[in-house]
């Protein structure tokens, strides 16, 4: 494989084969705030569209204007800023990112709401497109990928108890105070950071690749195409679970279905951590596998309560460690280009999101929401096979 980057240790650490427990936590929390950031619209849409005095469609772009940021200035951006030390650049662009937020929080124009998503999503883009190669950086290499396990838990915890906190907060009292609270969260984040992360270089001038060639290099395509595949499979399902569960019989609420989801997801991301510097294509096979058969028993056995629950904790078991898998295979088959190949994940997510709403959209508008169960198995099939499909090149038996 492709040489990486030589490991910057944390300044509180003596030991260089010790992790920055502290570092990585820091990344982590910053995750949270990424995800609960661009989630936060979704639980307080008729309170944001009262407080805007427009409808809620409109303030359900403000989730569509984030994703486009990140989208469109992801890879650009990381391309051109990879020669610049990394710590700098980080602090940059979170300080990018409160601003961004702020200005939302107190925005009374929806024009200006949603230029301020727009540039919330680039300035978020950013920062996922870093978290991998600078996560692997600062430890040590034989625990590469438990470093990167620990700074993805923060994206489910977003998922599974950010927005749901936000909406609280929001509901109880002002929308605004949701999203003025998560930059004041982010600023105190940031100066941690600056404080206890410690610094990691650019990437040398002699070994940047083009962008072109960097997407062409082995492995990156096949890894690229098992995230379009296993993201809209779970995607497709999670933006209309709502219509899945009112269909299916078993009186599930979505708010019920999603925490067991949220929790399980955070379990599949620990056991990524403990296994995938060891067995990292094993577990990739068996959490796409293990996704799969949450989709069967969803479609098999959805009136029944308790075989949907449990369809919901295998189904957290098996994604939950996703990102984490998949951003390590990037950031290998990137090796030197790994901060490039990395910035490929966040704009694949949000493709991803974006692309789930239209085929969800227009699978429960022709049909019922057990649908989306299909959907789910045939993509998470697909999936699979390509993941046995690159097993030479992006998914070898040592990452």
């Amino acid at each position: 494989m492709h040489s990486t980057s030589s490991p910057v240790q944390d300044p509180t650490s003596t030991d260089p084969q010790r992790m920055p427990w502290l570092s990585l936590v820091l990344l982590t929390a910053m995750g949270f705030i990424l995800v609960t950031m661009e989630t936060m619209p979704a639980g307080l849409l008729s309170a944001i569209a009262g407080g805007l005095r427009t409808s809620e469609s409109t303030v359900g772009l403000l989730i569509s204007a984030y994703a486009l940021g990140t989208i469109v200035v992801t890879v650009p951006a990381i391309t051109l800023t990879r020669g610049l030390r990394r710590k700098p650049l980080l602090l940059t662009t979170i300080a990018g990112l409160v601003a961004a937020n702020a200005v939302t929080a107190v925005s009374t124009d929806v024009a200006l709401s949603l230029a301020s998503r727009v540039v919330a999503g680039a300035c978020s883009g950013i920062v996922w497109g870093m978290f991998a190669a600078y996560a692997r950086r600062i430890s040590p290499p034989s625990r590469a990928g438990l470093s990167l396990a620990v700074v993805s838990v923060g994206a489910p915890l977003g998922f599974a108890f950010g927005t749901p906190l936000g909406s609280a907060l929001g509901t109880a009292f002002d929308w605004r105070w949701s999203f003025g609270g998560l930059s004041v969260l982010g600023l105190v984040v940031l100066v941690l950071i600056v404080v206890f992360v410690p610094d990691a270089a650019g990437q040398p001038a002699q070994s940047r690749l083009p962008l072109h060639r960097v997407i062409r290099m082995p492995g990156i395509g096949i890894v690229l195409a098992v995230i379009a595949a296993w993201m809209l499979a779970h995607n497709t399902i999670y933006t209309y679970i709502e219509p899945y569960l009112r269909d299916s019989g078993s009186g599930i609420r979505p708010d019920v279905m999603l925490l067991v989801y949220g929790v399980a997801s955070i379990a599949g991301v620990v056991l990524t951590g403990a296994v995938i510097d060891r067995h990292p294509r094993l577990l990739l096979h068996t959490s796409v596998l293990v996704f799969v058969v949450a989709a069967v028993l969803l479609l098999a056995a959805h009136a029944s309560t308790v075989t949907v629950l449990v369809a919901a904790v295998l189904w957290g078991l098996g994604f939950g460690g996703a990102s984490t898998q998949l951003q390590t295979a990037l950031t290998v088959a990137g090796g030197d280009n790994a901060d490039v190949a990395s910035a490929f994940l966040p704009v694949a997510f949000n493709v991803a999101i974006f692309a789930a709403g239209v085929l969800g959209g227009l699978l429960v508008r022709h049909s019922d929401g057990l649908v989306l169960a299909v959907s789910m198995i045939a993509l998470g099939v697909v999936a699979f096979l390509l993941t046995l499909r690159g097993r030479r090149t992006a998914f070898p038996r040592r990452w």
